[in-house]
């Protein structure tokens, strides 16, 4: 959804995946559903692809409207099925703007 701000600016919905990498035990199902995303590292935890790293060694990754393309293959649903599969539900992701939790 397009908004636009207070100035007049289009103003794009975003969404940030937050992924607790440290407590990843390697099961790869995030890696299965949404190889886009995420892949295995060679320590056998998932990567979070083009993420940063948070003080608390935490991936972030902020995912826009514009990247919900066919060629990303609708990059929300997918971080949300990577974050639904995960056994140790280390896969968080939230409504930029709002702070809610959607998994």
């Amino acid at each position: 959804m397009v908004e636009l701000s207070n100035q007049g600016q289009i103003k794009e919905k975003r969404y940030k995946i937050v992924y607790d990498r440290l407590a990843c035990i390697g099961a790869a199902a995030c890696a299965a559903v949404a190889p886009e995303f995420w892949e295995m590292d060679e320590d056998g935890k998932a990567k979070l692809i083009g993420a940063e790293t948070d003080e608390n060694g935490r991936e972030i990754l902020i995912i826009t409207e514009n990247q919900m393309t066919q060629t990303m293959k609708k990059a929300l649903e997918l971080n949300l099925e990577a974050a639904e599969v995960c056994p140790v539900q280390v896969i968080h992701v939230y409504d930029e703007e709002t702070g809610e939790k959607l998994i």
